[in-house]
C-alpha cells in the first residue's frame, strides 16, 4: 500500500494476518528510503514494526496510551498515526520530530527524548486514571536497555507494590545506542533462552480474526501464569518486582503480538510482556551493526551503506579530537581512566576502549552511576575522564554537586554535544550544562576555540586537581597540528585588540573564530575576546575592558540565565563599576528541533544578526 495515504491507525484492524505482514514489509521499505534521505533513527524503527503493528490493533490509540521509551523508536507508530507524508521533513526546521510530540499529535500522549522515564510517567498516568474511575491501557514501549537503568529499576518497585494495571512491554533486542552492558543483560539472555518459552502462536487459538475475549483469556492467564511462577518468575527480574511476565514473544510474529497482548489486556495488574526483536531488522547493515553506527544515521546511500556526507581531508569531529587526545594521554599516563553512560560510539570511543580495556568503562544509561564511579576513582588517586552528553550530564546533577563539587576531586568532564544540537530537539539541547555547573563550588569550566586549544585544555584538565568541565559541541572543525600552549586556568585571550577603540565582543568556542574572520573580512574595528573559561572568568581582563569606557558585547548560543553573561553582570555589580552590556543568548525557553542555523536564525544568534546589530548599535 502506499504508506503516505495512511490517515490514522483504525485500518489496521480489518486487515488478515497476510495483510498485516505485507503492511509490515511495506513500512519497513518506507522507512529505509526515508530516513536514507533525511537521516534519522533508523535501527530502532526497524525492530519494532511488527511490535508496533500489533499495538494498533490491539489497543485503541489514541484512547489508550503508547509511551515509547526511549521516545526515538516512534516513527513506525507516527506512521501509522498519519504522519508518514510528512517524513520528508523529519527532524527538519519546523517539520516531524525525531520522538513523540503532544504539539504534533493526538496519538503521542507525552514527550520523551531521554531514557528510562515512561515507567514512572505511566504509573503517574495509571494511578491518575483509577482515582478518576476511567477505563483505558497505559502501555510502556520500553527498549534500547532502558529498563536497565535505575530509574526503570526505581519505577518497577513501585508498580509492583501499587499493583496499578499496566502492560510494559519490554522490547528486547540486546543493544542500547550498541551492545549492551552490565549483569541485567545476563539475566535477561537466560529469560530469552529459558526452557519456559511461552510460544503463544501454538498455546492460543488463533484469534487474530476472531478476538475471541473473556474467560478464555482469563483462563490463559492463569494457566501460563501458573506454569511461569515454577519456571521463570521465580528467578526472573520482573518475578522479584511481583509483576506478571508473560514471554519471551517473538518481536517480529504479528500473530504471537497480538495473541499476547490481548491475553495481557485481561489480566488485572500489571504485566510484561517479554518481546524479543533484531535491532535493524530488514536492512543488512543495520542488522549486523554492533558499535551502534546505525542508531542513529545521517543520509546514506542503500545500496552500499555509506554515510553521503563525508568530512573534509582536513577537518575532524570534535568528539573524535578529544578521544584521539585522550587515547594519547592514556598511552603516557597509565592512572587515566575513560568512562561513559552507554556513549561509546557517539562519543568516538571505540579505540580507547579497543586499547585499554582495563581502563575503559561504558556504566550503560545510568549517568549519576558513571559520575559516582568517577568519584571513587578519584578518591583512590585516579584521573577518571567521564564523556557524557550535556543533555545527559544534568541527569546526574546531584553527583556533580554533592559528591564530586564538594569533595573537590579531579574528575574531567568531557561535555560533548554542548550547545545547540540542532535535529533531536529540545530534550538533546546542551544548553543548560553551564547554569547547572555554575554554582557548583571548586567546579572549572572551560571551551576551546580550535582543535589546538581544545587539546590543551584537556592536558590542563588532569593537572588542576579539581573537577574541570571541558566543552565541545556536535560537528567538525578544522584538525590543526598538535602545539603547546601557555593556558592558566581563568585566564581569558584577546584575539583582536584595537587599543581604545571599537565595541568589545566577548564569546567562547568555535564562534571566537567565525567572528574573527567576519571582523577581518570586512576590516571592521571591533575588539573580541576569547572567554575560554567560563568559570572562572578573568577578572583582570574585566577591569582592563571597562577602564575602555566601551560598549561589551557577550555573544553565546547557550541559556542567558546562569551563562556567562550573568557571571560578567555579577561581577561587575559586585566592583559598582557601571558598563554598558547586551548579551546574546537563549531566553527561558526550549528550542525546538531543526537544522542549527536555521534554529539560530529563529533565536536572533546567527552572525549575521549580530553584524546587523553591531553597524546599527556599536
Amino acid at each position: 500500500m502506499n504508506i503516505k495515504d495512511i490517515k490514522n491507525p483504525d485500518f489496521i484492524k480489518k486487515l488478515d494476518e497476510k495483510e498485516l505482514n505485507e503492511l509490515a514489509k511495506d513500512i519497513r521499505e518506507f522507512l529505509i528510503e526515508s530516513i536514507s534521505k533525511t537521516g534519522g533513527h533508523l535501527s530502532s524503527n526497524l525492530g519494532v514494526v511488527e511490535l508496533t503493528i500489533a499495538l494498533h490493533y490491539c489497543f485503541d490509540s489514541p484512547n489508550d496510551k503508547f509511551l515509547f521509551d526511549v521516545g526515538h523508536q516512534s516513527y513506525v507508530h507516527k506512521i501509522l498515526t498519519g504522519r508518514a507524508k510528512d517524513f520528508d521533513k523529519l527532524r527538519k526546521y519546523n517539520g516531524l520530530s525525531g520522538f513523540q510530540s503532544r504539539k504534533e499529535s493526538k496519538y503521542d500522549p507525552l514527550d520523551a527524548g531521554h531514557s528510562s522515564t515512561t515507567l514512572s510517567i505511566g504509573l503517574g498516568m495509571a494511578v491518575a486514571r483509577d482515582l478518576n474511575h476511567e477505563n483505558y491501557h497505559i502501555v510502556p514501549i520500553v527498549g534500547d536497555a532502558s529498563i536497565s537503568a535505575g530509574l526503570s529499576l526505581e519505577a518497577l518497585n513501585q508498580i509492583g507494590d501499587l499493583k496499578s494495571k499496566m502492560i510494559i512491554v519490554f522490547n528486547d533486542n540486546n543493544m542500547s545506542i550498541s551492545k549492551n552492558v552490565g549483569i541485567l543483560k545476563k539475566v535477561f539472555a537466560s529469560l530469552r533462552s529459558s526452557k519456559s518459552y511461552i510460544n503463544l502462536k501454538e498455546n492460543v487459538k488463533d484469534n487474530l480474526i476472531k478476538k475471541k475475549k473473556g474467560k478464555s483469556y482469563i483462563s490463559f492467564i492463569r494457566n501460563i501464569k501458573d506454569s511461569i511462577k515454577t519456571k521463570i518468575i521465580k528467578d526472573g527480574i520482573f518475578g522479584e518486582f511481583s509483576i506478571d511476565y508473560l514471554g519471551p514473544i517473538d518481536g517480529h510474529d504479528i500473530k504471537s503480538l497480538i495473541n499476547a497482548f490481548n491475553a495481557a489486556k485481561e489480566k488485572d495488574g500489571p504485566v510484561v510482556i517479554h518481546v524479543v526483536t533484531k535491532k535493524g531488522k530488514g536492512y543488512k547493515y543495520a542488522e549486523e551493526d554492533s558499535s551502534g553506527k546505525w542508531h542513529g544515521i545521517s543520509p546514506f546511500d542503500i545500496k552500499t551503506g555509506e554515510t553521503l556526507k563525508k568530512l573534509a581531508a582536513d577537518k575532524i569531529n570534535y568528539s573524535k579530537l578529544v578521544a584521539d587526545h585522550l587515547h594519547k594521554l592514556m598511552k603516557k599516563d597509565k592512572n587515566i581512566i575513560a568512562i561513559t553512560p552507554a556513549m561509546i560510539s557517539g562519543s568516538c570511543l571505540e579505540v580507547i576502549f579497543k586499547d585499554y580495556p582495563d581502563r575503559s568503562f561504558d556504566c550503560g544509561i545510568a549517568e549519576d552511576h558513571a559520575l559516582d564511579f568517577a568519584a571513587g576513582l578519584a578518591l583512590a588517586n585516579k584521573k577518571p575522564f567521564v564523556s557524557i552528553y550535556s543533555s545527559f550530564l544534568q541527569r546526574a546533577y546531584d553527583q556533580v554537586n554533592h559528591d564530586i563539587g564538594r569533595m573537590n576531586l579531579p574528575v574531567v568532564l568531557g561535555i560533548d554535544r554542548a550547545g545547540i544540537v540542532g535535529e533531536d530537539g529540545p530534550s538533546h539541547q546542551g544548553v543548560y550544562d553551564i547554569g547547572l555547573l555554575r554554582p557548583v563550588p571548586n567546579v572549572i569550566i572551560a571551551q576551546g576555540k580550535d582543535a589546538n586549544e581544545i587539546r590543551n585544555l584537556l592536558e590542563l584538565g588532569f593537572k588542576t586537581g579539581s573537577p574541570f568541565a571541558i566543552r565541545y559541541p556536535r560537528g567538525s572543525l578544522i584538525n590543526e597540528k598538535y602545539k603547546k600552549l601557555d593556558i592558566n586556568v581563568g585566564k581569558w585571550e584577546k584575539i583582536i585588540n584595537n587599543d581604545n577603540e571599537g565595541t568589545i565582543i566577548i564569546t567562547y568556542g568555535e564562534d571566537v573564530l567565525k567572528i574573527k574572520e567576519r571582523i577581518e573580512k570586512d576590516d571592521l574595528n571591533y575588539n573580541l575576546v576569547n572567554a575560554r573559561f567560563i568559570k572562572p572568568i578573568d577578572e583582570r581582563m574585566l577591569l582592563n575592558l571597562a577602564a575602555k569606557n566601551k560598549k561589551i558585547i557577550i555573544y553565546t548560543t547557550d541559556m542567558i540565565k546562569g551563562g556567562l553573561g550573568d557571571s560578567i553582570l555579577e561581577f561587575y555589580s559586585k566592583k559598582n563599576i557601571n558598563v554598558p552590556i547586551t548579551i546574546f543568548g537563549i531566553d527561558e525557553i526550549y528550542v525546538k528541533h531543526g537544522e542549527s542555523e536555521l534554529v539560530k536564525k529563529e533565536l536572533k544568534l546567527d552572525l549575521d544578526y549580530l553584524f546587523k546589530y553591531l553597524k546599527k548599535n556599536a
